[in-house]
């Protein structure tokens, strides 16, 4: 059975670009396409596709709107297709937290449209949704309400400290968006520990993820920038499209960031992230392994425990994609495997380990 995609965009040559690219693979069939999330719905209902691939930015009724009512009345895998720009950052993060599977950025010029790795990303998400059961996930309404359950509690100016107890490397990729802020909101402001995050995302979306967590946590989170002394109590994200290490200077622990070449195909990747930590023998190191496709992060957390750190990974019923923590999990080196909704507690308690 071929995979049934229906392509949705307010601009007839992206419509073409992307059903092109879809019907290359004989595993897959674009069969409809739409112009407007209007004409999305009712193609949903008459064509029945297995994945939605929708623009955003769209006439009539944008992609937002249509992907809530998608998730709300008949959930299923959506990839948005989003601009790389700040607003655009912003509008797909919604789109994340409103249900979407994953996204992937539109090319900024015409010439790199069709270019083999926006085709594969392309494929590949689109093969892994179609396997993925989407849950009818919380509404809007819900949305907003979550976050006002989370205990309310004033930052202190802040004055962490360079020397704290653990150091805490969180890898995330497909559903991370969402799953971190599950996790992040939840660690105690007073938290003993720094902390370190590579999620898989382009330049600019990591800035605003950053922000995003940042307004709803009790610790300060920042995007990451090379030369940073980490302190307790601020989570650093990995910016896109680098690499984030740790080195050691006069006994602070130091971000450094390298542009260098992909790391188990991934840049930022979360295994270069742990190899650094390894590298400085520190054992007083928490590994957690969260939603996402592949396995960076498995080989990481692998010499992080032969170096007796302690490693948590998400349990398969709460991720989105399972490969990450389920490659993790197959090595022998998993401590702890935990619920999306424990995972905070876990790290909290690992801090006495």
């Amino acid at each position: 059975m071929k995979i049934r995609v229906l392509v949705v965009d307010d601009s007839a040559f992206m419509r073409k670009v992307i059903a092109d690219m879809i019907s290359s693979d004989p595993g897959m069939e674009v069969v409809a396409v739409a112009r407007n999330g209007e004409e999305a719905l009712q193609m949903i209902v008459d064509h029945k596709p297995d994945v939605v691939t929708m623009d955003i930015e769209m006439p009539k009724m944008d992609g937002l709107t249509a992907l809530k009512q998608i998730m709300e009345n008949s959930p299923m895998p959506v990839i948005m297709l989003s601009s790389l720009t700040k607003s655009g950052a912003v509008e797909t993060l919604k789109a994340l937290d409103y249900g979407a599977f994953d996204f992937i950025t539109k090319p900024t010029s015409l010439v790199k449209v069709s270019t083999p790795e926006v085709k594969e990303e392309l494929l590949s998400k689109i093969k892994i949704a179609s396997r993925t059961k989407i849950a009818k996930p919380l509404s809007a309404h819900k949305i907003v309400s979550v976050s006002h359950m989370r205990p309310v509690i004033e930052r202190k100016p802040y004055s962490g400290s360079t020397k704290f107890k653990k150091l805490i490397a969180i890898g995330t990729s497909t559903g991370g968006p969402r799953a971190l802020q599950d996790v992040i909101p939840y660690l105690p402001k007073d938290i003993d520990a720094g902390i370190l995050i590579v999620q898989h995302m382009p330049p600019g979306f990591t800035k605003s993820l950053a922000e995003r967590l940042d307004s709803m946590s009790q610790i300060r989170v920042k995007e990451a920038e090379d030369g940073d002394v980490i302190n307790a109590g601020i989570a650093y994200l990995a910016p896109g499209d680098s690499h984030l290490k740790v080195t050691k200077q006069g006994g602070q622990f130091v971000i450094k960031l390298d542009s260098g070449d992909r790391v188990s195909g991934h840049k930022p990747s979360v295994d270069a992230m742990m190899y650094s930590i390894v590298e400085l023998q520190e054992k007083n190191v928490i590994g957690v392994i969260m939603t996402g496709m592949g396995a960076d992060g498995a080989d990481g957390v692998s010499k992080l425990k032969a170096n007796r750190g302690y490693v948590i990974a998400q349990d398969e019923e709460s991720c989105v994609v399972f490969g990450m923590p389920k490659s993790a999990i197959k090595l022998g080196v998993v401590d702890k495997v935990v619920s999306l909704s424990n995972i905070a507690n876990e790290i909290v308690k690992a801090m006495e380990v």
